[in-house]
């Protein structure tokens, strides 16, 4: 199994989150700077669209990458805290099919002042789907930034 990993605005994927996804397949993590690519969905796209992925996982800007990607794509995903209404920095959106033809799994903690989840719950409210299925957990005590162990049991949940 191949992960294609997207990390947020100005991240990367930490060696302790690489380890629990290595428990499940290869891990790419491309380095993305978001500043100097507006169109990221589509550079990521046209990267790996010829490559096999199994799977992508974003958080934040990420996870915004992520939703248009796994649809262009057609791949399921995991997404954390995807930024969805709002964004510090502005990315191009190509227009992506309706669903993935998989399940879209989000991860969306309540106490989040970077990403508002009521926004992200409306955006996916406004753009429901009945052929796109989606898994959305909300966490009542996490905030923006995923700590470890929550990471890691969001990821086992996922892929069982």
């Amino acid at each position: 199994m191949t992960i294609l990993y997207i990390h947020g605005l100005n991240g990367s994927l930490s060696a302790e989150k690489r380890t629990i996804l290595e428990q499940y397949g290869t891990v790419i993590s491309p380095s993305i700077d978001y500043h100097n690519i507006p169109n990221t969905i589509e550079w990521l796209y046209d990267t790996y669209k010829n490559k096999t992925i199994d799977v992508i996982i974003g958080s934040s800007m990420g996870g915004f990458t992520g939703f248009h990607l796994c649809k262009l794509m057609q791949k399921p995903a995991l997404l954390f805290n995807p930024a969805l209404t709002a964004r510090s920095v502005e990315q191009q959106t190509p227009n992506t099919p309706s669903n993935n033809g998989n399940n879209i799994s989000m991860v969306l903690g309540a106490k989040d002042t970077v990403v508002d989840p009521k926004g992200t719950l409306n955006f996916i409210g406004d753009h429901l789907n009945a052929e796109q299925p989606f898994d959305i957990k909300i966490l009542p005590l996490l905030e923006h930034r995923i700590p470890v162990d929550v990471f890691d049991e969001m990821v086992d949940s996922f892929f069982f």
